[in-house]
């Protein structure tokens, strides 16, 4: 057992699979001999060899494409897409090829593909680093897409999604690898796919996020609780499928929704979850449900990162409005 940041859980949860399950191998560039440009895969290689740990060239559609014909024949590979602004050359063959390998095949194949990805902002990155495209993939039939909020959640859903028969995207929040420690025991526990995580209980407000912008939820949560009002907040973690009961339950609790997320505003995973609130739990709301979102817009460079990021400011005075509104 051992305090670890998300690069280091990522990089144990890897370990442990390549360690445990041959038919696991990792694939991207640079991953290999410099351990991945965060360093998620820092000494895989010198201790797996070669041949599992796999470096390859500056290709994101021959990296996916790659992927796909190792895990139609029995390989369960990992590929590493070093940001997600570089993950679009990739839609094809997921689209075309990954999310329908099973029903295309009718079961004969199956498609056990992880494919992982830093994304968003906070870290002052340039141009087509800090972006959160979780909502274009989640529009895919026939895909899981999953992100972390914590070490020790990025090492339990990172043993599940390379675990999972059929193929995961796997976005990994940047401003939170180095963010924080956390006891994290390499026991190769996996964590349940499909499934919320309620991390505060709370009786007046449900506040509804995941990956990085989980940090402003919960420091809104912080600040709310200082003049009495409680908030519930919860990880949704898997983005697709989502589990909307653990949601539903905690707003006929609460009666009020805010939904807080780094991607575009317009056509994103919030909208998703506000309409299933409006179609299941629409008679347990007191007030309309709020979205707290980035922006329709490139996300800016960094001197305006943070006016386009979910802020807790903007989260608590979303939280004002509904109580207001009830």
């Amino acid at each position: 057992m051992a305090d670890l940041n998300m690069v280091d859980a990522l990089n144990q949860a890897m370990a442990y699979e390549l360690e445990h399950d041959p038919a696991v191998v990792l694939l991207g560039e640079d991953i290999g001999v410099n351990g991945g440009v965060f360093r998620t895969t820092a000494g895989l290689q010198t201790r797996f060899g070669a041949q599992r740990v796999i470096d390859t060239p500056l290709a994101e559609a021959a990296i996916a494409g790659t992927a796909i014909g190792m895990a139609a024949m029995g390989l369960k590979p990992v590929a590493e897409i070093q940001f997600s602004g570089f993950v679009y050359p990739t839609i094809d063959h997921v689209l075309n090829h990954a999310s329908r390998l099973r029903h295309r095949t009718r079961g004969r194949l199956a498609c056990p593909l992880v494919i992982r990805s830093p994304c968003g902002a906070g870290i002052h990155a340039p141009e087509h680093h800090s972006e959160s495209p979780e909502a274009l993939f989640a529009h895919i039939p026939g895909l899981r897409v999953v992100t972390p909020s914590s070490p020790a959640r990025a090492y339990g859903l990172l043993l599940a999604a390379i675990r999972d028969p059929d193929p995961v995207i796997f976005f990994e929040p940047t401003r939170l690898y180095r963010l924080f420690r956390q006891t994290v025991d390499d026991t190769g526990e996996a964590l349940p796919l499909d499934t919320c995580f309620t991390l505060r209980d709370g009786s007046d407000v449900t506040l509804v996020s995941w990956g990085g912008a989980v940090q402003e939820a919960q420091a809104a949560a912080e600040l709310l609780a200082q003049d009495g009002v409680m908030a519930e907040v919860i990880d949704v973690a898997t983005l697709k499928p989502i589990d909307m009961n653990t949601i539903l339950a905690s707003v006929a609790k609460t009666g009020r929704c805010v939904i807080v997320h780094e991607g575009s505003r317009t056509g994103g995973i919030g909208a998703e979850i506000a309409a299933n609130i409006a179609e299941r739990g629409l008679y347990s709301l007191l007030a309309p449900v709020q979205r707290v979102t980035g922006y329709d817009v490139v996300v800016p460079l960094y001197r305006l990162e943070s006016h386009y990021m979910p802020s807790t400011v903007r989260v608590v005075a979303a939280v004002r409005q509904a109580l207001e509104a009830s």
